[in-house]
């Protein structure tokens, strides 16, 4: 099982710092050696992903050459004692190793099952120069502070050794900008392009002619839909002063009640409806076909979000908190959600493998990183 990733390093190339074993974009199998020892001790693995030319996990292929590497565990050591290559039927499916098996015997990595897996990853744009101000930003498009930039990169670096397919964004620059500086820390450094599809022209005008342009890069999606929750005449003033004035108990009740609306604005139901309407309409048609999902978006629009993913009641939405630039990551599998946690920290604990199977090479991977695993 695993509960959140953080950050990794190595390129697309594998086999250095995030390579771990060998490979790299170039459809074969890799083990990616992931950062921080500090995971659960009951957890401590590797992740395996099948590529197919770049560096996603979903990508459509059919027959490819595979580098199938047999492990073998002896005496404490990790020995590679054998490599072959095979072909591999898959179709945007995540690689796991077989259920069960002993740490003395050996095992060979090409003998996978398959699961029809995607990731959603979610985060809350970092520090805005409103919230440093302690104002009531709502649709207000303010950019980001200096602290805010660092949190999206450190956002960034935990969320560089997932599989990424496409970027969903708000239509707000703070949102924006928390997206690309996230992305520049992801391990296939591709580049993000945000598609215009508000008419034929920008269509057109927006269109990229090169193929091998296209493999590196990953389209942004802009959508309003994701917009933060519009606070109305709210907007702007200071959240401390506006509680003076109006009672605590009052303001509470606009800021985290879920029907109630702030004068001439929106409440959470309203905020939920168009946030939740564009995501069952676009978003989680990308993860039913196994594409992984990042979504930057506000507290409000992640908030109903998440109250659609984990079938929250509005009772139980009201203490939904979300923190700036701290990412949360869900398993899409079977049509089911399945959230696996929310860092509070960057030495949290990270997510070392995408099946449980495999969290049981952590620690003799550990053991053996720094030596030559052919000496």
């Amino acid at each position: 099982m695993f509960s959140w990733l953080g950050g990794g390093s190595g390129d697309c190339g594998g086999g250095g710092g995030g390579g771990g074993g060998g490979g790299g974009c170039d459809g074969s199998f890799w083990i990616s050696r992931m950062a921080s020892p500090t995971f659960h001790q009951a957890v401590n693995a590797k992740w395996v992903k099948g590529v197919g030319g770049d560096c996603n996990s979903s990508k459509e292929f059919q027959y490819f050459s595979t580098k199938s590497v047999v492990v073998r565990l002896q005496n404490n050591n990790l020995m590679f004692v054998k490599q072959t290559y095979m072909s591999i039927h898959t179709s945007n499916r995540l690689r796991a190793l077989p259920t069960s098996f002993s740490l003395h015997s050996n095992v060979h990595i090409s003998q996978t099952t398959t699961e029809n897996e995607s990731a959603l990853i979610l985060i809350r744009h970092g520090e805005s120069m409103w919230n440093e101000k302690n104002l009531f930003t709502g649709c207000v498009d303010v950019p980001l502070t200096t602290k805010g930039v660092e949190e999206a990169i450190e956002a960034g670096k935990r969320i560089s050794n997932l599989p990424l397919d496409i970027i969903y964004i708000s239509a707000l620059i703070r949102s924006q900008m928390t997206a690309m500086l996230a992305l520049t820390e992801h391990r296939c450094m591709k580049v993000p392009i945000i598609m215009h599809k508000e008419t034929e022209h920008a269509r057109i005008w927006s269109q990229i002619y090169s193929e091998g342009t296209k493999k590196q890069s990953i389209p942004v999606v802009k959508a309003w839909q994701l917009n933060e929750r519009m606070y109305g005449e709210l907007q702007g003033l200071n959240k401390q002063e506006t509680a003076e004035k109006y009672g605590k108990e009052q303001v509470h009740k606009w800021r985290r009640s879920y029907d109630v609306q702030p004068p001439n604005g929106e409440s959470l139901e309203m905020c939920l409806g168009r946030a939740v309407s564009f995501f069952k309409e676009h978003i989680e048609p990308q993860l039913l076909r196994g594409r992984n999902v990042m979504v930057v978006a506000h507290a409000n629009s992640l908030r109903s979000i998440i109250m659609y993913l984990d079938k929250l009641t509005p009772q139980e939405v009201i203490n939904l908190e979300l923190s700036t630039g701290v990412p949360m990551l869900y398993i899409y599998k079977d049509r089911n959600f399945i959230r696996r946690g929310s860092p509070t920290g960057s030495s949290e604990a990270g997510v070392y493998a995408y099946t449980e199977s495999l969290s049981l090479y952590r620690q003799k991977l550990d053991e053996t990183v720094n030596e030559d695993p052919l000496a």
